[in-house]
Protein backbone atom coordinates (compact mmCIF):
# COMPACT_ATOMS: atom_id res chain seq x y z
CA UNK A 1 0.00 0.00 0.00
CA UNK A 2 0.89 3.47 -0.77
CA UNK A 3 1.42 6.32 1.04
CA UNK A 4 -0.97 9.41 -0.64
CA UNK A 5 2.68 11.49 -1.02
CA UNK A 6 3.63 8.73 -3.57
CA UNK A 7 2.00 10.93 -6.22
CA UNK A 8 3.52 14.33 -5.22
CA UNK A 9 6.59 12.52 -5.41
CA UNK A 10 5.75 10.90 -8.83
CA UNK A 11 4.39 14.25 -10.19
CA UNK A 12 8.35 16.05 -9.21
CA UNK A 13 9.60 13.11 -10.63
CA UNK A 14 8.08 13.53 -14.03
CA UNK A 15 8.41 17.12 -13.61
CA UNK A 16 12.37 17.07 -13.12
CA UNK A 17 12.70 14.50 -15.95
CA UNK A 18 11.21 16.86 -18.16
CA UNK A 19 13.24 19.42 -17.25
CA UNK A 20 16.36 17.58 -17.62
CA UNK A 21 15.14 16.34 -21.38
CA UNK A 22 14.82 20.30 -22.02
CA UNK A 23 17.85 21.22 -20.74
CA UNK A 24 19.38 18.16 -22.71
CA UNK A 25 18.00 19.29 -26.17
CA UNK A 26 19.41 23.05 -25.21
CA UNK A 27 22.68 22.04 -24.88
CA UNK A 28 23.21 20.04 -27.96
CA UNK A 29 22.51 23.23 -29.57
CA UNK A 30 25.10 25.05 -27.81
CA UNK A 31 28.62 26.00 -28.75
CA UNK A 32 30.29 23.10 -26.61
CA UNK A 33 32.50 24.93 -23.84
CA UNK A 34 30.62 27.95 -24.08
CA UNK A 35 29.67 29.71 -20.81
CA UNK A 36 25.59 28.56 -21.88
CA UNK A 37 26.85 24.75 -22.70
CA UNK A 38 28.32 24.68 -19.45
CA UNK A 39 25.44 26.46 -17.35
CA UNK A 40 23.26 23.77 -18.77
CA UNK A 41 25.38 20.85 -17.91
CA UNK A 42 25.33 22.06 -14.73
CA UNK A 43 21.61 22.18 -14.38
CA UNK A 44 21.63 18.55 -15.64
CA UNK A 45 24.19 17.82 -13.09
CA UNK A 46 21.60 18.79 -10.27
CA UNK A 47 18.57 17.50 -11.51
CA UNK A 48 20.00 13.95 -12.00
CA UNK A 49 20.66 14.57 -7.90
CA UNK A 50 17.36 15.71 -7.47
CA UNK A 51 15.82 12.86 -8.73
CA UNK A 52 18.43 10.59 -6.77
CA UNK A 53 16.73 11.89 -3.70
CA UNK A 54 13.47 11.94 -4.73
CA UNK A 55 14.08 8.36 -5.83
CA UNK A 56 15.76 7.24 -2.73
CA UNK A 57 13.13 8.64 -0.39
CA UNK A 58 10.46 7.01 -2.28
CA UNK A 59 12.17 4.08 -1.73
CA UNK A 60 12.08 5.09 2.12
CA UNK A 61 8.85 5.20 1.79
CA UNK A 62 7.55 2.49 0.42
CA UNK A 63 9.84 0.36 2.64
CA UNK A 64 8.53 2.54 5.43
CA UNK A 65 4.64 1.17 3.73
CA UNK A 66 5.87 -2.73 4.05
CA UNK A 67 7.30 -2.80 7.19
CA UNK A 68 4.38 -1.25 8.58
CA UNK A 69 2.41 -3.87 7.45
CA UNK A 70 4.32 -6.15 9.04
CA UNK A 71 4.19 -4.97 12.46
CA UNK A 72 7.09 -6.01 14.39
CA UNK A 73 4.76 -6.87 17.92
CA UNK A 74 2.36 -8.89 16.25
CA UNK A 75 5.39 -10.99 14.18
CA UNK A 76 7.56 -11.52 16.99
CA UNK A 77 6.51 -14.62 19.28
CA UNK A 78 6.80 -13.83 23.34
CA UNK A 79 9.54 -15.69 24.73
CA UNK A 80 9.29 -17.52 28.08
Amino acid sequence: MMKPNSDVANTAIDRILELSVEAHIRRRGTVRDSAKYHNLTGAIAAYGKVLGILVALQHLEEFHAISDQHDAPGCVAEVS
